[in-house]
């Protein structure tokens, strides 16, 4: 069951939050939907642009179509991460979505502030939520110095001010986190005063985390174990850091990483232990479990379990 973005995130609020996982293949659609369905948690499904360059748009829609269809229990809304102006434009008038991301982050803050506007306006006019970034998302190391650390994080006066000039209705911020695997090194973590701060200008906002995957270190070994050479020192975010986040306005989670890196994992193992075999549709059955499994256990940690389930009764 689809449903709009703006409420799931107010029945979040403060109480879980919205597991938002980046897939773009049948077999990561099927394991979202399967895990979502066995633990009756309410996901957001998000689809980039690399993604939608790559899938096509149309091919993605037809895929969330089916799932629909297969698990009807699934509450579920439909995200464009890290959009530019142009692809939010083209996901609004889709009426496929409900709700964009428009990442002007890169641009000094006042043209943030009139691109952000730009696209709030016209989604709004479609019942659509816009959720926008502000601060750089980069892994902040532990010789930075202060005033490094203060150019990447998200400032709290600032935040405050965008929301109120832009109208958005959730915003991602950067608390010390990166994208990809490598989000922390030594003994970084989120940076919870800052995020403190920001709950306390906007209190009751939807705040929303970027590369949040937890990157675990199991995983790491059986990929370069099956011949992959990745950096045994890759850390995400822990389980901890994300319960805590929940009770400081984090209400939407973004998760990419992890489920690459489950990808990578079974197609490594399978075919080192099976070198004859070509057959794709093995691994791929092991992997939708695999995923599903995660995706499961993830809503535990999120706090998102059964929340599908009473939310639907609500409703009724």
């Amino acid at each position: 069951m689809r449903a709009a973005t703006v409420d799931l995130m107010k029945a979040a609020y403060g109480r879980f939050a919205l597991g938002a996982y980046n897939v773009s293949s049948m077999e990561q659609v099927h394991g979202l939907f399967r895990g979502a369905a066995r633990s009756s948690a309410p996901i957001l499904v998000q689809f980039s642009r690399v993604m939608r360059s790559y899938a096509d748009p149309a091919m993605l829609e037809a895929m969330l179509r089916a799932a629909e269809s297969i698990h009807p229990s699934v509450v579920f809304g439909v995200h464009l991460d890290h959009g530019d102006e142009e692809s939010c434009d083209h996901a609004i008038e889709s009426g496929d979505y409900s709700s964009v991301m428009i990442d002007a982050s890169h641009h000094p803050f006042e043209e943030n502030i009139a691109i952000t506007r730009r696209v709030v306006e016209k989604a709004h006019s479609r019942q659509i939520a816009v959720e926008a970034e502000l601060g750089l998302l980069h892994g902040i190391e532990d010789d930075m110095s202060v005033s490094a650390q203060d150019a990447i994080l998200t400032d709290p006066g600032q935040a405050e001010e965008f929301v109120q000039r832009t109208g958005c209705d959730s915003l991602a911020i950067a608390i010390g986190t990166s994208h990809g695997a490598y989000k922390f090194s030594g003994k970084q973590g989120l940076h919870f005063d800052r995020l403190t701060e920001i709950q306390q200008r906007l209190p009751g906002f939807p705040l929303v985390l970027h590369g949040a995957s937890a990157v675990p270190k199991g995983e790491v070994e059986r990929i370069n174990a099956a011949g992959g050479a990745l950096d045994a020192s890759a850390s995400g975010v822990s389980s901890e850091e994300l319960s805590r986040a929940i009770s400081h306005g984090v209400t939407k989670v973004n998760i990419g990483t992890d489920g690459r890196l489950i990808w990578t994992r079974v197609h490594r193992e399978f075919f080192q232990k099976n070198p004859k075999e070509f057959d794709f549709m093995q691994p791929g059955k092991v992997y939708i479990e695999e995923f599903a499994r995660f995706v499961a256990a993830k809503s535990e940690i999120l706090k998102a379990s059964g929340e599908a389930q009473r939310m639907t009764e609500c409703a009724n």
